[in-house]
């Protein structure tokens, strides 16, 4: 490692935040299609739906700070590709910075943004009556999968934003993310699903996920989910950051 990252990635990192606070919208948009979904479906939907519980926007914050993710990370997917087709990248290379740096900039800017989507999102569950009896601990336990979770989608979209073809293409790779919530148990128990959804839903990193956190939220015993859920997320990150790097040392070299 460059004895220069840590400070090479700092210097980066404040031009990358600059450029988010610069483009607040960016982040008000994240935090807006899961609140109006969130409004949505407790409030149009929600009183339809059984899932055996008394509050369901409880039950259905976990699978919205999910997508809530999702779609932040398709901004992080965007700035790489703009910064990629700027030239920007080229001039970095001709100073004599870690290279790696530029990298995890936008990768530390990606968790800087989506912690304040999710705080946003979080307030707003708040005022419509979400509860938890949770502690300190626990917040921590959810803050620590959401982290891992958040880095994990962040390396898998440094993957097109440095290679897609078109602005379209960076984006477009989170609409599989931001859709695999709704084949899992974050808006509905999978028990209702037909067969062959109920099985793929149950055996997919969303469901594992979500029940974890709700479980912890909810101050509940989490039972295994909490270990799948962090296994599919520490797998999903060491693929993701493998073929970001090797993409990248491609683009660079």
């Amino acid at each position: 490692m460059n004895k220069h990252f840590f400070g090479d990635t700092t210097v980066l990192l404040g031009r990358s935040v600059k450029h988010v606070t610069r483009s607040m919208d960016t982040i008000v948009t994240t935090a807006m299609m899961p609140v109006a979904m969130m409004l949505m479906f407790v409030y149009v939907f929600g009183g339809a739906i059984d899932t055996g519980t008394d509050s369901y926007v409880n039950y259905l914050l976990p699978g919205i700070l999910l997508i809530t993710v999702a779609s932040g990370v398709a901004y992080t997917a965007l700035r790489l590709f703009t910064d990629m087709k700027s030239g920007i990248f080229e001039r970095f290379q001709s100073l004599p910075i870690a290279r790696s740096g530029v990298l995890w900039a936008h990768v530390l800017t990606s968790l800087v943004a989506n912690l304040v989507s999710l705080v946003i999102v979080i307030g707003v569950a708040l005022v419509m009556g979400f509860r938890s009896g949770a502690g300190l601990g626990t917040w921590l336990a959810v803050a620590g999968i959401l982290l891992l979770f958040t880095l994990a989608l962040t390396w898998l979209a440094v993957i097109p934003g440095l290679s897609a073809k078109s602005v379209d293409g960076a984006g477009a790779f989170s609409y599989p993310l931001i859709f695999l919530p709704f084949l899992s148990s974050a808006f509905v128990p999978t028990a209702t699903m037909p067969g062959p959804v109920r099985a793929f839903a149950e055996h997919q990193p969303v469901t594992s996920i979500v029940n974890a956190l709700r479980a912890l939220l909810a101050g509940q015993p989490v039972g295994t989910d909490i270990w799948t859920a962090l296994a599919w997320c520490a797998g999903l990150l060491a693929v993701a950051y493998l073929f970001a790097t090797i993409t990248y040392r491609r683009k660079i070299a």
